[in-house]
């Protein structure tokens, strides 16, 4: 199984079933970095002042965000630090709604669940839970110091946490200003027919065996080529990528027991306060 990213425990009510978050996608990208061509070093990004076009050390640099168009808050780290909501590492669920209600626009990134230190016959029951009722779970969960709307579903054998973009973040169609040409539009019958027929002829299987990204094939291929007619140049790396931490959690299995056997369980908290969905500013100022 790759390495765990996180753990931490999906909650409800008296239940916590300790689970390891794994990434259900990978990179594929070729990945091009810069160096100087006159001796083979790496190549950083510099922090420049847009307006003098100086470098700026680290130690003048604060974070500003953008109140009115040129004028910006300054905030503190102090600050910035205090605002950021309790790590509490767990999957705090909230609700359970029927899957199909899930905007395809606010679905973001998928990471795959696995049970971790004998949660494995909880994790089961609440998969088994979710596919019986065709219910998604809506929780909040906070990774790296950034609070998340997520969906807990379930997919084959497994639990899945897809991390859900906040409304604020997305668009309506009414801003795409489709006129009636579109929305209602005069089609003629022989029209829609062909078009159907069109897609009847194309229609296929999910085959993802077949799908692939051809550019990196070839930038691949000629770093190949290149390699074995020895057009290598040595360049020497900086290491710096610190392992994750992170924190333990009790197994909490009988707490669903007592659940099960007919003690109320404490209802679930809403978020509210610095909890709920962040206010996005007219800008934010980069890093």
């Amino acid at each position: 199984m790759p390495r765990a990213i996180w753990k931490g425990a999906i909650s409800f009510g008296l239940v916590h079933i300790p689970v390891a978050l794994v990434s259900a996608t990978s990179s594929q990208g070729v990945d091009f970095d810069w160096l100087d061509k006159r001796s083979m070093e790496p190549v950083g990004y510099k922090r420049v002042n847009k307006v003098t076009g100086k470098e700026v050390t680290k130690e003048n640099i604060v974070k500003g965000v953008a109140y009115e168009k040129g004028r910006y808050v300054v905030l503190s780290e102090e600050e910035i630090r205090a605002a950021h909501p309790e790590s509490t590492q767990t999957i705090d669920i909230f609700a359970f709604v029927d899957s199909q209600q899930i905007p395809l626009q606010n679905i973001d990134t998928p990471y795959y669940l696995a049970p971790d230190k004998r949660g494995e016959k909880v994790y089961a029951l609440l998969r088994e839970a979710l596919s019986s009722t065709d219910k998604v779970a809506l929780a909040h969960v906070v990774l790296r110091t950034r609070q998340h709307l997520a969906a807990l579903m379930p997919l084959d054998s497994a639990l899945v946490l897809v991390m859900l973009r906040w409304p604020s973040e997305v668009r309506g169609l009414d801003s795409l200003e489709l006129g009636p040409a579109v929305a209602q539009p005069k089609l003629a019958k022989s029209e829609l027919d062909m078009a159907k027929r069109l897609i009847k002829d194309m229609s296929d299987e999910w085959r993802p065996e077949e799908y692939q990204d051809s550019f990196q094939d070839r930038i691949l291929e000629l770093v190949e080529q290149k390699a074995k007619a020895g057009k290598i140049e040595e360049v020497e790396r900086v290491e710096g990528e610190e392992e994750r931490r992170s924190a333990d959690v009790i197994d909490l299995t009988e707490l669903l027991k007592r659940s099960l056997g007919g003690k109320p369980a404490d209802k679930p908290k809403k978020a509210s306060g610095k909890d709920s969905t962040p206010r996005k500013p007219a800008k934010t100022a980069r890093k």
